[in-house]
C-alpha cells in the first residue's frame, strides 16, 4: 500500500501455482487414518459433530448475507475449508474457486480477528461455573487436585523446541510431494476433461468434485501416509516446510490488499465468521452435552476445527490435559482432509 514491494508480480502467481498444491502432502505426510480411527476415541466423533455446524453456519451465514457481501460463495468455501481444517484448506478453497487476491485478503483479516476472540472465549470457559456444571471435566479436576505435573511441562518443552531436519529430510520431502502434485494433477485434468461443465448436473457434480486437483491430492496424500505410516513418521521436517509454504501463501495474498477495501468491506466479512464459529460453538457444546462428552474434549474439538491442529494441541499442553495433546493433533490433521471436502461441496453447492 505504501509502494515499496508491488502488488501485482509473476512470483505472487508462481506462489498460485507451485507453492500452495505442494504445501498440502507436506502438511498430510501423518495423516494415518488407521492410527487416528484407534487413538483419537471420542474426540473424533466430537470434533465431526462440529464439523457439520461449521458447514451449516457457512450456508446459513451465506443465504442471510449473500446480497450484501460479493462473491460470499467463495468465501463460503474458504471458511467452511479452513474452519473444518486449517490455513492449507484456505489456500485450496482460495484457489479452486478463483478468489481474488483482494478478496482472500478481506477474508483472512475478519478469519484471524474472529479466531482470536474465540480462542479467549474457549479459554475462559474451563474456568465458568455454567459449563462446569453442566460437563463432566475430568482433566481439569486431575489438574485441580495436583497441579501440572513434570510430565506435562516436559511435553510442552518438547511440542515447542527445535526438531533436527536433515538435507535427506528436504529433499525426500519435496521428491514425494512433486510426484504426488504431479500425479493429482494429471488425473484431475482427465476427469476435467471426461465430465466437462454444462452437461447436466451429474456431470457438473462429478467434474466440479472429482476433477479438483486438491480433492485428488489430499486423497492420495491420506492414502500413502496410512500405507506407509512408518517411513513417513521417520522423516522430519514436513510440517515445518508446508508451514513455511503457506505462510508464502499469506504474503502473497496480502501484497495486493487494499486498507481501505478491507475496512469498508471486511466487517460483514467479519459477521459472516461469527455465524459459522457460533454454529460450531453450539454444535459441538450441545452435542457434547447431550451425547455425554467430557468438556475438554468439546473445547479442544471446536478448537481443532476454528483453529487447526497446533492450536489445539498448543491449548491441550498449555492447560497441562497431556493425555489429549496426541489424540488432537491427530483430529486436527485429518481436518486437513476433511476440510478440502466440505471446502469442495459448500463452494459447488453454493
Amino acid at each position: 500500500n505504501v509502494g515499496i514491494i508491488p502488488t501485482e508480480s509473476p512470483v505472487y502467481d508462481s506462489v498460485w501455482s507451485y507453492v500452495v498444491p505442494l504445501a498440502i502432502p507436506l502438511l498430510l505426510f501423518q495423516c494415518n487414518i488407521k492410527k487416528i480411527g484407534k487413538e483419537s476415541g471420542k474426540l473424533l466423533i466430537i470434533y465431526l459433530i462440529s464439523s457439520v455446524g461449521t458447514v451449516l453456519g457457512a450456508l446459513g451465514g451465506f443465504f442471510a448475507l449473500n446480497k450484501f457481501v460479493p462473491d460470499l460463495n467463495k468465501v463460503a468455501a474458504m471458511f467452511s475449508g479452513t474452519y473444518v481444517g486449517g490455513s492449507v484448506n484456505f489456500a485450496a478453497m482460495a484457489d479452486t474457486f478463483g478468489a481474488s487476491g483482494e478478496l482472500s485478503s478481506q477474508a483472512v483479516v475478519a478469519d484471524n480477528l474472529l479466531m482470536a476472540l474465540y480462542f479467549f472465549v474457549l479459554i475462559m470457559i474451563p474456568t465458568l461455573k455454567f459449563f462446569k456444571t453442566k460437563f463432566t471435566h475430568p482433566h481439569i479436576d486431575e489438574i485441580n487436585a495436583r497441579g501440572v505435573d513434570e510430565a506435562a511441562k516436559t511435553q510442552a518443552a518438547a511440542f515447542w523446541a527445535k526438531k533436527p531436519i536433515s538435507l535427506c529430510d528436504i529433499a525426500i520431502n519435496f521428491a514425494i510431494s512433486v510426484i504426488v502434485v504431479w500425479v493429482s494433477t494429471e488425473i484431475a485434468g482427465l476427469i476435467s476433461a471426461a465430465f466437462p461443465s454444462g452437461n447436466g448436473i451429474i456431470t457438473d457434480l462429478i467434474g466440479g468434485l472429482f476433477g479438483n486437483k486438491y480433492l485428488i491430492l489430499t486423497t492420495i496424500t491420506m492414502i500413502i501416509a496410512t500405507i506407509f505410516s512408518k517411513p513417513l513418521e521417520g522423516l522430519s521436517g514436513s510440517q515445518e516446510l508446508g508451514t513455511y509454504l503457506i505462510y508464502l501463501f499469506f504474503f502473497a495474498i496480502g501484497a495486493p490488499a487494499s486498507i481501505k477495501a478491507i475496512f469498508l468491506n471486511a466487517p460483514l466479512l467479519l459477521v459472516f465468521c461469527a455465524i459459522m464459529v457460533i454454529v460450531n460453538m453450539l454444535f459441538c457444546f450441545v452435542f457434547g452435552k447431550l451425547l455425554k462428552f467430557d468438556l475438554e474434549d468439546c473445547i479442544l474439538a471446536s478448537n481443532a476445527c476454528i483453529g487447526g491442529p497446533t492450536t489445539a494441541a498448543a491449548m491441550a499442553i498449555s492447560q497441562g490435559w497431556i493425555k489429549l495433546v496426541g489424540p488432537i493433533m491427530l483430529v486436527g490433521t485429518l481436518g486437513y482432509v476433511v476440510g478440502t471436502y466440505f471446502g469442495t461441496i459448500v463452494g459447488n453447492f453454493l
